[in-house]
């Protein structure tokens, strides 16, 4: 069985990838450690360049997701910051943006590094999921702005679907798909 080291300290992640294992037949290990993590424009930067520090100091292959709500309307807003603008402002304040605005699309995107630097090995793969946003909040399953994002095709938030209704459509798990068919075919 393939097993996978995933460096996160957020539970709502790490529930959602242990879960994605189970669908996939992978043994998800997660690593609840601090993770180093640049300022950039980029998910793939940031999410690469912990995934190779800490691959380096661990010494074993590590996973590392970053992601990013990006609204349309708001210019992509607030993307790489989503988590810094989930704590300051939060959900309500993203609504507050978005008041009297018609143009409610919006994607997540999930950008998964790996990296094994004992073997020189770095790969990034990518998962988008579009939609739109909510006018109120709705749901208690999930985390961050899952009660407000609605994914293409559904009337239901994020936060309204069980983790393996989630994993069905989401951005991350459509990453951690093709790291793990990548995964298999590579090793």
């Amino acid at each position: 069985m393939i097993k996978l080291n995933i460096l996160t300290t957020n539970q709502g992640k790490a529930k959602e990838f242990i879960e994605l294992g189970k669908e996939l037949n992978v043994e998800v290990n997660i690593i609840n450690q601090y993770k180093m993590e640049i300022q950039s424009e980029r998910l793939e930067d940031i999410a690469l360049t912990a995934a190779i520090l800490a691959s380096i100091q661990l010494k074993d292959h590590v996973i590392v997701e970053d992601a990013g709500l990006f609204i349309n309307s708001l210019r992509g807003f607030p993307g790489v910051y989503s988590n810094y603008v989930f704590k300051t402002i939060g959900i309500k304040g993203i609504l507050k943006l978005l008041e009297n605005v018609k143009d409610r699309s919006a994607y997540f995107k999930s950008v998964i590094a790996f990296a094994d630097m004992s073997k020189g090995i770095i790969r990034v793969f990518t998962g988008i999921t579009e939609g739109h946003i909510a006018y109120e909040p709705r749901g208690t399953s999930g985390f961050g702005f899952d009660p407000i994002f609605i994914p293409k095709g559904y009337d239901r938030t994020f936060a309204e679907m069980s983790i393996k209704e989630k994993n069905k459509v989401s951005h991350r798990a459509k990453a951690f798909r093709k790291l793990v068919e990548w995964f298999k075919t590579s090793f």
